[in-house]
């Protein structure tokens, strides 16, 4: 995926494999998805969400990307590239953008319709923001159960990362509706090429 070129796709289970799921994005499309995410309320202006955000937020997937593999791979994360904080690098970086800030503040008004809504945040802040997803990786990291459930999609050319929470935990892929129905597509003509021959 392409800087800017976020898909608007969720699925993955967790905010922190979203974001990892994302890929690179510019400003804009990250202001997108942490609205997409419910991270941001929406009407928060995102005017805010500046090139200055790409850094972390592109450090912040890369270390919960290497520790989600090393998870499903049975073996040790790589260190983040570029950082020289030894070979835990990945979750001291997860540990330090958990621990930079309080994630935002949330507060209660009422709509037009008098239900009660999230209201937009003035001044979205970065390292809250980071922190919010940050501390979801921890808590899916330290959750044996949850850690149990992360599943790499099965469908070609697709690395997404997911939760497995289905029953039984036999889900496949990603997304049925794109690489599942991708499969089958492939699988019919496959078929299809097989009875003509």
């Amino acid at each position: 995926m392409g800087i800017g070129s976020y898909d608007g796709r969720f699925g993955s289970g967790r905010v922190c494999l979203d974001l990892v799921a994302a890929g690179p994005m510019g400003p804009e499309a990250l202001g997108r998805w942490l609205l997409a995410a419910g991270l941001l309320p929406p009407g928060t202006p995102l005017g805010g969400v500046t090139a200055h955000w790409m850094r972390p937020f592109g450090e912040l997937r890369a270390c919960v990307q290497g520790l989600v593999d090393a998870r499903i791979d049975h073996r040790p994360a790589a260190p983040v590239p570029g950082r020289h904080d030894g070979p835990d690098s990945a979750l001291a970086r997860l540990n330090a953008f958990a621990s930079a800030s309080a994630p935002p503040a949330v507060t209660a008004v009422r709509d037009d319709d008098g239900e009660l809504v999230r209201a937009p945040l003035a001044h979205p802040e970065c390292a809250a923001l980071l922190a919010a997803v940050a501390r979801d990786a921890v808590d899916l990291l330290t959750d044996p159960v949850a850690r149990a459930g992360l599943r790499r999609c099965e469908g070609d050319n697709c690395r997404r990362v997911y939760l497995d929470t289905s029953r039984g935990r036999r889900r496949r892929w990603c997304s049925s509706e794109v690489c599942g129905n991708r499969e089958r597509v492939a699988r019919h003509r496959r078929r299809t090429a097989l009875s003509r021959a």
